[in-house]
């Protein structure tokens, strides 16, 4: 079972506020009936990121929802919806805001009840209305109701930290934090979303703003909503195809080293204000190392730092984590986990699902432990990869644009080398450069669709038995923002995958991951890497500064004090789980079930999800587990969540 190996000692508490980790829900409309009750069901359902009160706002035209867990204010006067002084504006808010302080000495004139980042966010709208969006510098998901103009606001952090989903027609909007309240709304049909379906199956995740749900969609990160009577409409308010520090180009390697080092250490003291016991994730590796090291640095008593392992020392990094944690002295907790503590938590992980994924059991499990050992915040290092180039994906798309040469020769005899290459050297690997060797152009977005795809198209095709599939969602988000030929920004190359990695995979992927199912222990995370300042300043540099030779060099070189030469130069690694002997043995009865209720469903077929079955039973190299656990995990969701 699970293991504590050190004593769990609370860290001394921070500043005296009023934090808010919960759900938010609403409904607009004047004609739906029976809001009330539609209302408590859809909190109910978000319960478990708020369990300690509940709270709720009702008029003729909107309808607000607000799960709240209480840590330090436990008076019912820090429950939510929030009121404004003067009773124009109330507010439902998930988040943190970090900046509270200093725009709250600049709206000195309100009159506060409260000490909490939340209020502060009601005195900014009073005093600059939609521009306030802009001025709020956090992790955020809000609602805001104007009274006075009948207009509902719902705002989304620039990076996408945490989500807003929700469901429009012509006589209402529903909205959450998460999916599964707007499905026990029943409100409206819910049903499986066709396109959506070739979109999972693909890259083991549906892509922002659609989601698994047919009408249900996302607000992206960097805009707002607003609906009135009037108009409804989505409104950017950062992109950083625009807003990247365009000083970078001019800047030289020291500079960046310097300025790198002042906007993440910033970075990670603001995060660093709390009201509960906190610590960081550490895996041993170069970013969650870094996150602890600048956190030693700033704070007077040892750093929490949680790393969870198990036996199998092939999977296990729980040395290098030891070695950061020796090195700057943390009160360090080793989870020790045995493949039946993995195995036995799976089916709750399953259940705790908001949106089908292929990639969040991990983020659950290492959630539930760091819970459990009396943490409620965590730093992580999420970010640092798609940042600052730490995916083989940077290296390989530099290595293509000095070979575009290959380009030259006749796309018939292109074919044929890529036809001798699957035939040569069967794997997952050949057959995307197969695809590469076939595309007309190595530009960016030709090349990148490839990179996470999961099931190859022929394989989606047979799977839900059709003969034409829809374009590939990844393709047209970077052709459409950061195309070579389709984009007037004038990011760099390596800036551009940059922009790819995190508005595909981090977005759609881990930062859903980590939401749902952190939340899902009430636990909350927060991200340094993904400071929007710092985003800005990494992303105006030139390559060759950025990236010279090696992934993360310039990341590396700006904090080479803090890391040790055993980290920086370690193999990566990842959180990695024996899925492969897993799925053949222990977890062949759960596996079967999940691939069993896609193959009673009319939108698949059977015949073609037995083939993909049993080729990975029998170890064909071309089929690993990772194409196979996506399907199980969206049969199992399916399932849970009675989609009819």
């Amino acid at each position: 079972m699970i293991s504590l190996n050190h004593r769990v000692v609370c860290l001394p508490l921070g500043d005296f506020l009023i934090k808010y980790m919960c759900g938010i829900n609403g409904i607009y409309s004047s004609v739906l009936n029976d809001r009330e009750p539609i209302l408590n069901n859809m909190n109910k359902a978000i319960r478990h990121r708020g369990p300690d009160a509940e709270g709720s706002y009702l008029d003729k035209d909107v309808a607000l929802g607000h799960t709240r867990l209480k840590i330090i204010d436990l008076s019912d006067s820090a429950n939510q919806p929030m009121h404004c002084a003067f009773d124009r504006f109330i507010l439902i808010f998930n988040g943190e805001i970090y900046n509270y302080k200093e725009l709250k000495a600049t709206l000195s004139d309100y009159p506060y009840k409260t000490n909490s980042d939340s209020e502060v966010i009601l005195a900014a709208y009073h005093a600059y209305g939609e521009d306030a969006i802009s001025k709020l510098d956090g992790q955020f998901a809000f609602a805001l109701w104007d009274k006075e103009k009948k207009e509902l606001i719902l705002g989304r952090d620039r990076v996408g930290i945490k989500s807003i989903y929700y469901h429009l027609s012509p006589d209402h909007l529903l909205f959450s934090s998460e999916i599964r309240p707007l499905i026990a709304s029943k409100v409206f049909p819910v049903k499986l979303d066709a396109d959506s379906l070739v979109d999972y199956l693909r890259y083991q995740t549906v892509h922002a703003p659609k989601t698994i749900i047919e009408g249900v969609k996302q607000i992206m990160p960097g805009f707002y909503f607003k609906i009135s009577d009037d108009e409804s409409k989505l409104i950017q308010y950062w992109d950083v195809r625009g807003d990247y520090d365009q000083l970078g180009e001019n800047r030289s390697r020291q500079e960046a080293h310097k300025k790198i080092r002042s906007l993440f250490t910033e970075s990670v003291q603001k995060r660093l204000i709390a009201d509960v016991p906190f610590g960081a994730f550490l895996s041993g590796g170069i970013d969650s190392s870094l996150v602890v090291g600048v956190m030693s640095q700033i704070l007077e008593s040892p750093v929490k730092t949680f790393n969870v392992s198990f036996d199998e020392s092939e999977f296990s990094e729980a040395k290098y984590a030891r070695l950061i944690s020796k090195k700057f002295a943390t009160d360090h907790t080793e989870i020790k986990l045995t493949p039946n503590d993995f195995l036995e938590n799976i089916p709750d992980a399953m259940n705790d699902m908001d949106h089908p994924s292929g990639d969040g059991f991990n983020t659950w499990l290492v959630s539930k432990v760091t819970r459990e050992a009396g943490v409620t915040m965590a730093l992580s290092g999420l970010g640092g990869d798609e940042l600052f180039g730490g995916y083989p994906i940077f290296p390989r798309y530099a290595s293509l644009m000095e070979k575009r040469w290959i380009l030259s020769f006749p796309l018939e005899l292109r074919r044929i080398v890529a036809s001798i290459l699957k035939r040569t050297r069967p794997g997952i690997a050949s057959g995307k450069i197969s695809r590469i060797i076939n595309q007309e152009y190595f530009d960016l977005e030709n090349i990148y669709q490839f990179d996470r795809q999961v099931l190859l198209d022929d394989q989606v095709k047979r799977v839900l038995n059709r003969t034409q599939l829809p374009s590939k969602s990844v393709f047209d988000i970077v052709h459409n923002n950061v195309g070579f030929e389709t984009d007037g920004y004038v990011l760099s190359p390596m800036s551009r995958v940059s922009w790819a990695e995190m508005n595909t995979y981090m977005q759609n992927v881990l930062l859903r991951d980590t939401d749902q199912m952190s939340m899902a222990h009430s636990l909350e995370i927060r991200v340094p890497f993904l400071d929007h300042k710092l985003i800005e300043f990494v992303m105006g540099l030139r390559d060759d500064v950025k990236f010279p030779s090696s992934p993360k060099q310039l990341l590396v070189e700006s904090f080479s004090d803090i890391l040790p030469d055993e980290i920086v130069n370690r193999k990566k690694m990842g959180f990695v789980f024996p899925w492969e002997h897993w799925l053949k043995n222990e977890l062949f009865d759960f596996a079967n079930a999940g691939l069993n209720k896609l193959k009673e469903r009319s939108e698949f077929n059977a015949e073609a999800i037995d083939q993909l079955w049993n080729q990975f039973l029998k170890g064909d190299k071309r089929l690993s587990w990772s194409r196979i656990w996506p399907m199980v995990v969206l049969g199992n969701w399916i399932e849970k969540n009675n989609i009819e």
